[in-house]
């Protein structure tokens, strides 16, 4: 909200001073007109109010009054002691109403219940004071001002028109972070709601977890200045609960805010992510800028979107081992596209003075990596990416460097660049993808990592969730064709070839038994999970059909299914052992002929995957997955060819934890901020 906004809904509110009716008028019509007018200053004038609520709303224009009825009107309404009427007035697109409104000396008084009506937005207030003379406006009470999907509580607003000062006392606002911008342009359209006798509340008793986003945050300040087109305080606070109990929040301290029409810019010191009102990590906000959505765009940058920037995380195979990583604010190249940098720091290998991620100096790129030392140049990386929309299309580009020296540029670099949009197939919505890659690392199960040195192509696919009944179903469709540059099969030489695909893949699972869930809504009695458990027994199959072909008539296809128990139990609502699900899925593969790569060759024909997560105590939880090999004829029978191990601080606001994954000794440290509405 900009200084003009402000002026607009005070200055509307306050101006429009008394509202004139003939009382013998008022008693022969059924209907009657509400005359106004700022020209005629007189004061303690008042309406009866059954003559408000049968009234015809004109506009501004259309309004005049009449100096002798009002003449005739003053003696009669002064003598009244009581005054437990409702006054209302309009003018174009202001409508203002209030149990008492009064002018004494160029000073306009409302009092009881003030409400202020602007194309959709709603102030209130226990009472209004304007001084027409110095342009000084004061609310006091219990103020409320809702602008579409914002909504602010305070105390008390002074605001001074002439020098474009003021303030807000115990200020608390619940802020929806996508429409932000949109809802402070009173320009848009919005559409007149009459919530006259609607008190939307910030502090929520049931809320609805909203998976994937955090779109609802409470805001909360003691003192919040505005000067100019400057917006400040010296201590101000977010949090994602918006059931307001202590378990996360953001502390921001000498917050200063620049509204623009198209954007808000952010700026503050040293800040503080408090969890529990015990543990306080430091944060650096800098400068951000919330940026109004494209009309084409779904993308953009919001100071409201509050990832993990430091990132501590373990590669053996590309960085050596431990390495911390710090994301900055993101680039705005235009206003579809947006660079994000995250450099890195590459803790282990710098301890250790040598790295084993690279081939020797001048050999190629599928060469064994050796062992080398290591100049100043090795110690940092970066990974960036670029997202956004060029014209229809998504764009995704991810890159990596894992050094900076010019020599292992070739063997450090790494990326992926992808164009993706829906369009209509078959008489249904398909995503269209254009990608190419460069030195794309893939796992594949007991084969390992393998490496695509180059790739280009186009891909097809579709992903389906619905439910059946009771049976849940996942399906996915999907047509590919490229020219791949990888290694062979048989040996760590490049091998170059097409490659047309076509796979489908189906998953359900079907309930034996399910505890019903009364409701979604969720209230402070969810202290670790963010939504209810569903609970049961359970069967998931699935089903998996797939034909790659390749030059000289070389294919690979085969036939997958797998069917397995899952057993869920507890509502982790307790403080011991109150969660526990347990989840094996044995699958078997029928397969005719072989792929010329080893990125995607099948080598295991008989795995179980396997899922156990155990509550312990509190918020801890253990969680584990993992693929078991099977296949009798592989050199890893017997072997988990795919496994992760973690453990996580579960709270109903945010998710704090730390993983391992033995396949590819990698792992990190996680954490995440949950929404909800």
């Amino acid at each position: 909200m900009n200084i003009c906004q402000i002026q607009k809904i005070i200055f509307l509110c306050l101006t429009f001073s008394n509202i004139f009716i003939s009382p013998s008028d008022a008693r022969s019509l059924h209907r009657a007109k509400i005359v106004f007018s700022n020209k005629i200053n007189h004061s303690n004038n008042f309406i009866d109010n059954s003559l408000i609520l049968n009234s015809e709303i004109f506009k501004y224009d259309q309004l005049f009054a009449s100096s002798e009825n009002i003449k005739n009107l003053s003696s009669e309404i002064k003598q009244k002691e009581t005054y437990n009427d409702t006054i209302t007035s309009v003018a174009n697109e202001i409508y203002i109403e209030s149990k008492v409104q009064s002018e004494t000396n160029n000073i306009l008084y409302a009092q009881g219940e003030v409400i202020v009506k602007f194309e959709g937005n709603i102030l209130k207030a226990d009472s209004v004071v304007y001084n027409k003379k110095t342009k000084l406006a004061k609310a006091e009470g219990e103020i409320q001002i809702n602008i579409n999907n914002q909504i602010f509580h305070a105390d008390m607003v002074e605001y001074d028109f002439i020098k474009k000062k003021g303030k807000f006392v115990n200020v608390k606002g619940l802020i929806n972070a996508e429409s932000i911008i949109s809802d402070f342009d009173f320009k848009s359209n919005s559409i007149f709601e009459n919530l006259l006798s609607t008190t939307l509340r910030i502090q929520k008793d049931n809320v609805v977890f909203t998976p994937g986003k955090v779109t609802n945050w409470i805001f909360s300040t003691n003192n919040l200045k505005v000067n100019k087109n400057q917006w400040s305080s010296k201590k101000a606070f977010l949090t994602n609960d918006l059931l307001l109990t202590n378990q996360v929040k953001l502390q921001f301290n000498e917050l200063k805010i620049y509204p623009n029409k198209e954007r808000l810019k952010f700026k503050s010191k040293i800040n503080y992510l408090i969890l529990q009102d015990r543990v306080i990590i430091p944060f650096w906000l800098g400068d951000r800028t919330i940026l109004k959505k494209s009309r084409n765009s779904n993308s953009y940058d919001s100071a409201f979107e509050f990832e993990n920037k430091w990132n501590i995380g373990y590669d053996k195979l590309n960085k050596d081992g431990y390495f911390i990583g710090r994301k900055l604010d993101s680039i705005k190249i235009n206003n579809d596209l947006f660079l994000k940098l995250e450099p890195q720091f590459f803790l282990e290998r710098t301890l250790k003075g040598k790295t084993k991620s690279f081939v020797k100096k001048k050999y190629s790129l599928n060469s064994p990596r050796v062992e080398r030392n290591i100049a100043l140049s090795d110690y940092f990386g970066l990974n960036s990416s670029i997202l956004g929309k060029i014209q229809n299309w998504d764009l995704k580009i991810t890159k990596e460097l894992n050094s900076f020296d010019l020599d292992k540029f070739a063997n450090a670099f790494r990326t992926r660049a992808e164009l993706s949009k829906e369009i209509n197939f078959f008489n249904t919505t398909f995503v269209n993808r254009i990608f190419g890659a460069y030195r794309e690392r893939i796992w594949n199960g007991s084969i390992g990592e393998s490496e695509i040195h180059k790739a280009y192509g186009w891909q097809l696919d579709k992903t389906n969730l619905w439910k059946n009944g009771s049976v849940e179903k996942n399906q996915i469709i999907t047509f590919g064709l490229g020219n791949y540059k990888a290694e062979g099969l048989t040996n760590s030489d490049f091998v170059e070839s097409y490659k047309g695909s076509i796979s489908y893949q189906l998953n359900q699972k079907i309930p034996l038994y399910e505890k019903v869930i009364d409701s979604l809504y969720i209230d402070k009695s969810f202290e670790y999970i963010p939504e209810p458990i569903k609970q049961g027994i359970f069967i998931d199959s699935k089903i998996f059909i797939n034909y790659n072909l390749y030059k000289n008539g070389n294919s690979q296809k085969y036939l997958g299914v797998g069917v397995g128990p899952e057993i869920v139990i507890g509502s982790f609502k307790k403080d011991f052992f109150d969660y526990t699900r347990i989840k094996v899925l044995p699958s078997y593969i029928f397969k005719s002929g072989n792929s010329i790569f080893k990125f995607d060759q099948v080598s295991e024909k008989f795995t179980v995957d396997l899922n156990f997560d155990q509550h312990l105590i509190g918020p801890w939880l253990i969680e584990t997955q993992g693929t078991l090999n099977l296949s009798k004829d592989s050199n890893d029978y017997g072997e988990f060819i795919y496994s992760r191990i973690g453990i996580n601080f579960k709270k109903r606001s945010y998710s704090l934890g730390i993983f391992y994954q033995p396949h590819d000794q990698a792992g990190g440290i996680n954490f995440s901020l949950n929404g909800f509405k």
